[in-house]
């Protein structure tokens, strides 16, 4: 079967058209070099601008380059609330059992979809190529892609239903991910169930200006929306309308750069959908923070004014020193809720913000980034290599939409059962941390089934383990599907992968 892609065609408009589009709005300079330019390279360029929503470039540039938003710390702000790993922590009791009932039946109805932002590349990991193609299983090498899709070959073992995964990738990386997923036989899966978009893109400006930058005279300069503009990249591709046109209600919002995330975790959606504290608009995952000085985001909430009780993800960057060093009785961080960008979405709440009742469109914020970025000089079409930054790029963050929900709640996860991030080359959140932690999570299952682990002076597992989400998910999950095929021991610097 063929392999599902959306990208709706550009209809290239006319020159005169077009001219008279960019005029209005300052940006005429964008055609300074057409006449130059052969057929193709007029149509491609006619093509970039058309794709662009100039009409709101004027209050763009007002609001993220003329000024610089500066970020408000909500009125009387408070640790945000969660359910809790452990009981003790917090003194919030809840029937975790419940809500795993109530989120695998959902799975069962087929009313969940996967979804995962892929449109990076692997560079900063020293890999050519889509971030999702980079080898991840700590004894096997899989990629991340294929980890994600045993992921989904196991929720179909357990809840014998077919989850549709969407993949939003990038215009840097969408053909080479596409190729990458036929040539692998979509890993298994069936190519009807999966669907790949591409991410939008935001013209980028000029920091003094506010023109649009120009990479060539017959390319306009642009950057990646952010992993908020997944979300309208979910309504303009279609992907929110096939979702409901196959009864899915509830989506799992991922990341591509996490093999242990729980791609289809129903506890997480038995909470999301049925908590009495849930709008079942969207809900996200924590980890208690390492420590206070911790480089994530940390979920928060309103304590005062018309907003009280809103979630909202405050960047570790805006959080004050003063409340991020605050502490409880116990000694334990007061503001310990580390966001780790997993969360829960519903359908209707996608739709929605793409819809809103002001009319306007899209609901997130953008957040402005100073760079420098290589372009041309629009009057004579030489080439810029700025010493400084020259350029301001605007992206949305997915966690903006937190606060436009209702009710809002937050899981708290184990680092260890479902946080083993690459972004790096090397130390923290890198190829070798996250190959520890994938072994430390298999080691604590087999130990927890009886199996005898060698281990190191430090207590570390002296091995290296891996174990397939198609397999299992948890220890429970391990007990029953390698029943009679575990080892009674693991040997010192064995590598073994189930």
């Amino acid at each position: 079967m063929p392999t599902m892609t959306s990208a709706k065609p550009i209809e290239v408009p006319a020159i005169e058209s077009v001219r008279k589009r960019l005029e209005a709005v300052g940006q005429g300079h964008l055609l300074n070099f057409y006449d130059e330019l052969d057929a193709e390279s007029r149509r491609s360029l006619l093509a970039q601008i058309a794709s662009i929503d100039m009409e709101s470039l004027p209050g763009l540039i007002r609001a993220y380059v003329h000024q610089k938003p500066e970020f408000a710390l909500p009125e009387s702000v408070a640790p945000a609330q969660y359910y809790p790993l452990a009981e003790t922590k917090t003194g919030r009791t809840w029937d975790r059992e419940h809500f795993r009932a109530k989120g695998q039946s959902l799975i069962r109805v087929g009313k969940v979809a996967a979804f995962v932002v892929a449109g990076g590349q692997g560079s900063r990991l020293g890999y050519e190529g889509p971030k999702g193609c980079f080898p991840a299983g700590a004894v096997t090498g899989k990629p991340l892609f294929a980890i994600f899709a045993e992921a989904l070959l196991g929720a179909r073992d357990r809840y014998g239903v077919d989850i549709p995964w969407y993949i939003m990738t990038s215009p840097l990386n969408h053909a080479q991910t596409v190729s990458y997923f036929e040539a692998n036989g979509h890993f298994g899966l069936k190519p009807a169930n999966v669907m790949f978009f591409q991410q939008g893109m935001m013209p980028t400006l000029d920091i003094k200006s506010g023109k649009v930058l120009m990479a060539g005279k017959g390319e306009v300069a642009t950057n990646p929306d952010g992993h908020g503009g997944s979300l309208r990249a979910l309504w303009q591709s279609s992907a929110i309308e096939d979702m409901k046109r196959r009864g899915v209600e509830i989506i799992s919002y991922f990341q591509v750069d996490n093999p242990i995330v729980n791609v289809v975790d129903p506890v997480f959606i038995g909470l999301h959908a049925t908590a009495p504290d849930s709008s079942a608009q969207m809900s996200s995952k924590m980890v208690s923070k390492r420590d206070a000085a911790e480089k994530v985001g940390v979920f928060c909430c309103h304590g005062a004014g018309r907003h009280v009780g809103r979630v909202e993800v405050i960047e570790y960057s805006d959080l004050p020193g003063e409340l991020a060093e605050q502490r409880m009785h116990d000694g334990s961080l007061r503001f310990c809720a580390g966001s780790i960008a997993v969360h829960v979405l519903g359908v209707k709440f996608v739709e929605e913000l793409n819809r809103n009742t002001a009319g306007t469109g899209f609901a997130l914020p953008f957040h402005r980034a100073e760079k420098k970025v290589a372009c041309i000089d629009p009057e004579t079409g030489s080439a810029v290599t700025p010493s400084a930054n020259n350029a301001v790029k605007l992206e949305a963050f997915v966690f903006d939409a937190l606060p436009l929900c209702e009710k809002s709640i937050v899981l708290e996860t184990d680092r260890v059962e479902e946080f083993a991030p690459i972004k790096n080359a090397s130390g923290v959140d890198s190829a070798e941390s996250s190959s520890r932690i994938q072994t430390q999570r298999a080691a604590r299952w087999l130990e927890s089934l009886g199996v005898e682990l060698p281990r190191d002076g430090s207590g570390a597992p002296d091995c290296t383990l891996e174990v397939s989400p198609r397999t299992a998910t948890n220890a429970d999950e391990l007990a029953s599907a390698a029943a009679g095929r575990l080892p009674k021991r693991v040997e010192r610097g064995q590598r073994l992968a189930l």
